[in-house]
């Protein structure tokens, strides 16, 4: 397990996954239909390709190094090829206007990238979810 933390403190996050604390309490607190957003790989590749444009625009703009966006794209491409589709196991309803679904997959893309970046999933100083993946980004806008 790892321990991870967000405003509402540590959660521990098993070793194994790419998702993080956010993906946890939402597991935790929507467990309505049983149904995963994964069950849906054609959503969850529309999501990762709203990611992949928007870190290569914010890489244009000179907002996220090339090394972040490296990184990024090939999370992106693990997600669009179908490679991690069981990393999506929020729940399709759920409360929020879907920012679980859009925390969900900042977290896997960060830790994808954390990966190809030589690094461990949730050392978030190197690559972080929402300050990186989810730049100038809002839920609503994804």
């Amino acid at each position: 397990m790892r321990a991870e933390t967000d405003s509402l403190g540590t959660v521990l996050v098993p070793d194994d996954v790419y998702y993080g604390v956010q993906t946890v309490r939402a597991i935790e607190n929507f467990p309505i239909s049983g149904v995963s957003i994964g069950s849906y790989p054609g959503f969850m590749r529309s999501l990762a390709w709203i990611k992949l444009a928007a870190a290569r625009a914010n890489h244009h703009l000179g907002d996220l190094s090339h090394e972040k966006k490296a990184a990024i794209e090939l999370a992106c491409a693990d997600v669009l090829a179908g490679r991690v589709t069981a990393q999506f196991p929020v729940d399709v309803f759920q409360g929020g206007a879907g920012t679980s679904t859009n925390m969900n997959m900042n977290e896997v893309l960060a830790n994808l990238g954390l990966e190809h970046m030589g690094r461990s999933r949730g050392d978030y100083d190197a690559l972080h979810p929402n300050n990186d993946v989810n730049q100038s980004q809002s839920t609503n806008d994804a």
